[in-house]
């Protein structure tokens, strides 16, 4: 642990050399963004190693977990989690490997493929997903209203930047 924040003294130093404004408060939040994603995937992939997952692998079967049949077009799977078709495959795979997933011809599309949740795979879920709600998503020093707040700053660049259309389901 330093025993100074880097982030900060690089916005104070951004401000003494170009001047002030808004740009070194954006540097500074953006940075911290980043930094903090890199933080809670380390803590999350730590929460999820008994289990050979990394939190983008537990992602991909909490969303077929959450699918009404337990199953999705590979399409989807990439679709939903927000990540390039190859990605996506390659998440499906390594689950496969593991037994949490399986791979079958999807007999609407003869060409596609639907990833389906193994007992396994909903088994392993469920347990992950209990250590991270009791790990409080690595945001347990933050309050509810804090975590609400946050969440909505976040979807509000989201949007900004396209990721979705509009806040709301």
């Amino acid at each position: 642990m330093l025993a100074f924040d880097p982030i900060r003294r690089a916005a104070v130093l951004w401000e003494r050399t170009w001047g002030r404004g808004s740009a070194p408060q954006s540097m500074a939040a953006a940075t911290s963004v980043m930094r903090v994603q890199q933080l809670l995937l380390a803590h999350f992939d730590s929460l999820l190693a008994e289990y050979d997952l990394t939190f983008p692998r537990f992602e991909a079967l909490v969303l077929l977990t959450f699918s009404r049949e337990g199953r999705l077009p590979m399409s989807k799977v990439g679709e939903r989690l927000m990540v390039h078709p190859t990605s996506a495959t390659s998440l499906v795979q390594r689950l496969e490997s593991q037994g949490y997933v399986e791979r079958v011809p999807n007999p609407l599309d003869g060409r596609g493929t639907l990833a389906v949740i193994t007992p396994e795979g909903r088994a392993v879920a469920e347990s992950g997903m209990h250590r991270l709600v009791d790990a409080g998503f690595g945001l347990g020093n933050l309050t509810g209203s804090e975590r609400v707040e946050l969440f909505r700053l976040l979807e509000k660049v989201r949007i900004g930047h396209g990721d979705v259309d509009e806040a709301g389901d």
